[in-house]
């Protein structure tokens, strides 16, 4: 599933639209649904290994690839070409990177703060087949709100805990201030291509909705403002399978009060 596109319009339509965009992706065959593992290498010169029900045997290259070898017999496909013998796959982090096939799964080389691994998406996951939409609060131009970033002198980074019980390091690039529930009220963003992100927390958090979700809000202007669309607040990745490693709201970013905006959570059969 990708990352929801920064919002420019802050309309119902255009907010419906946002909404039936992330349900299609959620439900993609190869979305965060179909994810069944994420499957971590042993650095190198660790021996290639065999990965759980995934043919070959997998290892961690010196070179920031991901080495594969594999016979024909294990009717494997990189990169649009049967494999038999050893092969370089380019993790999701290069520009051009590979997707290897096993059937009709797909096999996709990651990179995470220097450590390889191998995603395998199954379009027949129980998951996604359990999947019936994704439930969200009413769209409400309450959430609407103009909001102003502060950079800091230098982006620094802070280590939270992330879904699967490590922490790692979370990007900052400063804070936002905005008035809500009749107080100012502050986030601490990182900078994507196109504007601003948050992870962030609320009084609905493990209640009514998910127990943290993301936001993305336009680049500022020169002057630092912004506007914060909290009926875009959506969930992340490790809300629809329990194999991505998202990160938890950094200090100062759980918000006491209840945010009914945005998503909730997935619906499931």
């Amino acid at each position: 599933m990708t990352t929801p596109t920064t919002p420019t319009s802050t309309t119902p339509d255009a907010w419906n639209h946002w909404r039936d965009t992330r349900v299609a992706a959620a439900a993609a065959p190869y979305g965060p649904l179909a994810l069944t593992g994420t499957h971590w290498l042993a650095e190198p010169p660790a021996a290639p290994a065999e990965l759980p029900d995934v043919p070959g045997r997998w290892s961690a290259g010196a070179d920031g690839t991901v080495v594969l070898t594999a016979t024909a017999a294990d009717g494997l496909i990189a990169d649009g070409a049967p494999v038999d013998g050893t092969v370089r796959l380019r993790p999701d982090t290069d520009p051009a990177p590979s997707v290897a096939e096993a059937g009709e799964r797909r096999l996709i080389p990651i990179a995470r703060e220097g450590v390889l691994a191998v995603r395998v998406y199954d379009p027949a996951a129980p998951a996604r087949a359990a999947f019936a939409g994704i439930d969200a609060y009413d769209w409400s131009a309450a959430w609407v709100v103009p909001a102003r970033f502060t950079p800091y002198d230098d982006d620094r980074t802070v280590a939270v805990p992330n879904a699967d019980g490590k922490q790692r390091a979370l990007a900052l690039a400063g804070e936002i201030a905005f008035d809500l529930g009749g107080e100012t009220r502050t986030l601490t963003v990182g900078r994507t291509a196109t504007g601003l992100s948050a992870v962030f927390g609320d009084a609905t958090s493990g209640r009514e909705t998910y127990r943290f979700r993301f936001l993305t809000l336009p680049a500022p202007d020169a002057d630092g403002r912004t506007t914060l669309d909290l009926n875009r607040a959506h969930l992340p990745p490790c809300a629809f399978a329990d194999h991505f490693i998202c990160p938890f709201p950094p200090p100062g970013n759980v918000l006491p009060i209840p945010v009914q905006a945005g998503e909730k959570n997935p619906i499931r059969r």
